[in-house]
């Protein structure tokens, strides 16, 4: 099970958008890698193709970014945190804070 899932706030803890924090996308647990709203843009130029309605130029889009240089923001304590796995009475696994022990799944 991954410490990150869709529609997690996380902080960015490496790279050239370090400290910045955004809301996770995507996931691609295979390549171990993430797409953050608003996070780690690459340009993209592109030829026009008149038969799919694309204009040529260059596009601004997410990309992917590691997995290890992500980390969530926890619901409770509303600071990023280490993530914990717990298993509840009723036999759900849920995310949990190694700071305030709060749940991090909804």
């Amino acid at each position: 099970m991954l410490h990150i899932k869709k529609d997690d706030q996380v902080v960015i803890r490496a790279g050239r958008d370090r400290g910045k924090t955004g809301k996770v996308l995507r996931v691609f647990p295979d390549k171990g890698r993430a797409v953050v709203e608003n996070i780690n843009f690459l340009r993209r130029h592109t030829r026009a193709n008149p038969q799919r309605n694309i204009k040529g130029g260059v596009v601004e889009r997410e990309a992917p970014i590691p997995l290890s240089n992500l980390q969530v923001i926890c619901r409770e304590c509303g600071k990023p945190a280490r993530v914990g796995f717990q298993i509840l009475s009723d036999g759900k696994k849920v995310r949990t804070c190694k700071k305030c022990g709060g749940t991090i799944d909804k």
